[in-house]
């Protein structure tokens, strides 16, 4: 695990390029604080930066950026590719070569065997930068569950990437700031893929490539995973099965690491479950890390209690309090590469995993979306009904919806992004319009201007699922996960997302995949011989903290003189008197403080 960057660039000079590239590595230090390599092609003006999380081969081997042994190809590799073992014992009766231990340079020889169609072989979290000399082409790779980030720029004959945003910034290669960054931030609580804070840097989407070509300086941008999958399984104890054994190996898959390595364990089924099979198959004692709160609404110490109780381990356990905000707050916003409403959970818990003496943990990330388990799941068909209206009624009614509801009325647009704004959004456009004294024109035209990828439009499970994975855990849960935790130099791994065990989830009919009255029953009910009832049986709670308290105690967010505009300061007093949640008052903190 790593951060990554480089530069491509007839533009500059060989020195510039260089000298970017170290800067960028600078600025993505924390990611990878054990090791520093930078590879450069004056020739083809191209430099290769690396910031080293040493997790596979501690050894000197594993530096990067890396080549085969005739300097055919080089990688700068950030992420873990999970079945190498497989792939390497494949390569080798090919008559491949290898000279360290590492799942990195199983990459490089599975390029040089199978080509691009060496990118859907691999099973694991990754994104990498891969410069074959001799066909003077590069390609920048990211993983089918966009797990690991990686955005680029393209600029007149050049291209940069990096796995932050903040390396294009700080290295000066691009600074022009995206003005609209803060309708996205105050439509969703993130700024969605593939848009950043900056003009012309975007995310790559996940399970493609883009292939920069040397010599025209121009690139193309392609899929190399495509989503053929049909609801096959239709027998429930099947599907427990499948789901049983497919889980096994992608826990058992993922526990490989020279480094020290251990659970995040909060109380709910998902850390839980994943806590149980990593005990079951870890050889020494499974560290397990956890927080609790002096507030007892949130404290789930006895959950926690009762799964560290059924495991061979050792837990750290940290009390988090408001004086603990305040004190890193500064450093939690620093963090975020980019303006956020979740994280600040993840912050801690990386803290004190790597404070543990950590380097890599489990995360139950990734069951709530596959398996039904957040409230939109039974919410949707409101959507499907409100879908049937006329487009002029929702519009007119923008002065009726009370509170959350005015969201509703962005179902005035037929466009996905409306969709999930109804179901899961912060501000209305109306109230986005009123905050940044913006053209509703304007907003409409950011926020639902361009064809995104097309969910299923029958309002449904497998719709809501669509929904909570593209919008929610791609753009929120798994990239605050990544800096949050890469701020402490730790690699977080969720299971629920190895490829295999996807594929294996959503080929099940969703007549046995989701219940309405038990969410996640076929997860509990595959795992119904290790998951205590008290585990499966509680209410569900997330990894949630007493936010709604601890800013409204936060002197900078809850001052509302801190706020310009009528608007925001009304946002603010409501917020204060608890009629206001807390994440639309720190979505308009971070609006008002970044500039």
């Amino acid at each position: 695990m790593c951060r990554i960057a480089g530069i491509i660039s007839e533009k500059l000079s060989q020195n510039e390029i260089r000298d970017k590239v170290k800067l960028m590595c600078r600025a993505l230090q924390h990611g990878g604080p054990d090791d520093e390599g930078i590879f450069e092609d004056a020739n083809a003006h191209v430099a290769f930066g690396h910031r080293r999380l040493s997790i596979i081969d501690l050894s000197s081997n594993g530096h990067q950026p890396m080549t085969d042994a005739g300097n055919n190809v080089w990688i700068t590799f950030n992420g873990e590719i999970y079945n190498y073992p497989e792939l390497k014992a494949e390569l080798l009766r090919l008559g491949a070569q290898f000279k360290s231990a590492t799942d990195t340079e199983v990459i490089l020889q599975a390029y040089l065997n199978w080509g691009t169609a060496a990118f859907a072989r691999l099973r694991g979290m990754f994104a990498f930068a891969l410069y074959d000399t001799g066909k003077a082409l590069t390609y920048l790779v990211r993983d089918t569950a966009g797990i690991k980030p990686l955005y680029y720029s393209v600029n007149d004959a050049e291209l940069g990437f990096a796995s932050e945003v903040r390396a294009f910034k700080e290295s000066g290669l691009v600074t022009e700031k995206d003005p609209d960054w803060p309708i996205r931030l105050l439509a969703f609580g993130h700024i969605p893929e593939p848009y950043t804070t900056l003009k012309n840097v975007f995310s790559l989407p996940k399970g493609h490539f883009l292939c920069w070509n040397h010599k025209s300086a121009g690139y193309t941008l392609n899929r190399y995973y495509a989503d053929n999958l049909k609801n096959t399984v239709i027998s429930a104890d099947e599907a427990q099965r499948l789901i049983h054994d497919m889980l096994n190996q992608s826990v058992n898959r993922q526990l490989i690491a020279d480094a020290p390595i251990g659970v995040f364990l909060s109380g709910g089924i998902d850390s839980s479950l994943i806590t149980l099979l990593a005990d079951q198959q870890k050889k020494e004692q499974l560290k397990t890390i956890s927080i609790f709160f002096d507030e007892k609404n949130y404290d789930e110490r006895s959950y926690q209690n009762i799964i560290n109780n059924k495991i061979n381990g050792q837990n750290f356990s940290h009390l988090v309090k408001q004086s603990d905000f305040d004190t890193f707050f500064p450093q939690i916003v620093n963090a975020m590469d980019m303006p956020t409403t979740d994280g600040i959970n993840s912050w801690f818990i990386s803290k004190y995993a790597h404070d543990s003496g950590l380097k890599a943990v489990l995360s139950g990330v990734g069951a709530d979306e596959l398996f039904g388990g957040y409230p939109s799941f039974n919410r949707i068909k409101y959507l499907g009904y409100l879908r049937k209206l006329p487009s002029w009624l929702l519009k007119m009614s923008v002065n009726f919806f009370p509170g959350n509801y005015k969201r509703l009325t962005s179902m005035a647009t037929d466009h996905p992004a409306a969709d999930y704004m109804a179901l899961r959004g912060f501000f209305s456009v109306a109230d986005i319009s009123n905050l940044l004294d913006t053209g509703i024109d304007h907003i409409n035209k950011v926020l639902f201007g361009t064809v995104p990828a097309q969910p299923p439009h029958s309002y449904d499970y497998e719709h809501a699922s669509w929904f909570e994975t593209h919008f929610y855990m791609q753009n929120q849960l798994l990239r605050d996960t990544d800096v949050m935790s890469m701020s402490h130099g730790l690699e977080v791994r969720v299971p629920f997302l190895d490829e295999d065990f996807n594929q294996t989830a959503q080929s099940v009919v969703p007549e046995i995949r989701f219940n309405k009255i038990q969410p996640k029953k076929i997860l509990i009910d595959s795992f119904n011989s290790l998951i205590p009832l008290e585990i499966w049986n509680r209410p569900k709670m997330g990894f949630t903290f007493p936010l709604q308290k601890w800013m409204n105690e936060h002197q900078q967010i809850s001052n509302t003189d801190n706020y310009k505009g009528k608007a925001a300061q009304n946002i603010i007093k409501q917020f204060k008197n608890n009629r206001t949640h807390w994440s639309k008052a720190f979505a308009l903190y971070l609006v008002q403080n970044n500039g």
